[in-house]
């Protein structure tokens, strides 16, 4: 089952993430093989919570030429956004418990994603919907040498829903397949 899990992820990362250039400091890092997919079988917060802590100590401890991010997948809890959600807020609290404030983050991806003051269906969602609840771990310090070089950063939210906007029913389907297939 992890493979299937991988295989989503994967493919969700190449096409979408990498493939519309959602995230223009993506693909540098997956083309040299420096981006963790983990699952976590955890079914309480307090499991995921310690799955997480092990993904930022490996994170942490391993050096950015060998690995640049992780993305936690999270198949056997949080299926529902607003719990996803709220589950955001322990790990936020846990970084900032932890001490990781400042040289890593965790950004956020779900099936369901539902950004505040839109409609379920509009397609600017799509721009953080993932196959699988996800926990993308960044670390700061990379993000903040990729946003040097990066032409108008603030635009890239505004432009990926465009693009999001753009794309036709098949072509949703074909990038969605969890979605829409």
């Amino acid at each position: 089952m992890d493979e299937q899990i991988i295989a989503d992820v994967e493919q969700w990362l190449d096409e979408v993430v990498i493939g519309l250039d959602l995230c223009p400091f993506a693909a540098r890092p997956r083309r040299e093989k420096r981006v963790r997919i983990a699952v976590s079988h955890a079914t309480t917060a307090d499991a995921l919570l310690e799955d997480l802590q092990a993904e930022l100590e490996r994170l942490s401890d391993t050096p950015v030429a060998e690995l640049e991010t992780t993305l936690l997948a999270i198949p056997d809890m949080l299926e529902d956004f607003a719990d996803y959600n709220d589950f955001l807020d322990a790990v936020d609290l846990w970084v900032e418990q932890f001490g990781w404030e400042g040289e890593l983050q965790v950004a956020s991806f779900h099936p369901q994603y539902q950004f505040a003051d839109t409609e379920a269906d509009d397609p600017g969602n799509l721009t953080n919907r993932s196959p699988w609840p996800l926990l993308h771990i960044i670390r700061e310090e990379s993000l903040e040498k990729a946003i040097e070089h990066y032409p108008e950063v603030d635009r890239i939210p505004e432009r990926n829903i465009a693009r999001m906007n753009a794309l036709s029913g098949e072509e949703r389907a074909k990038l969605f397949p969890h979605l829409f297939g």
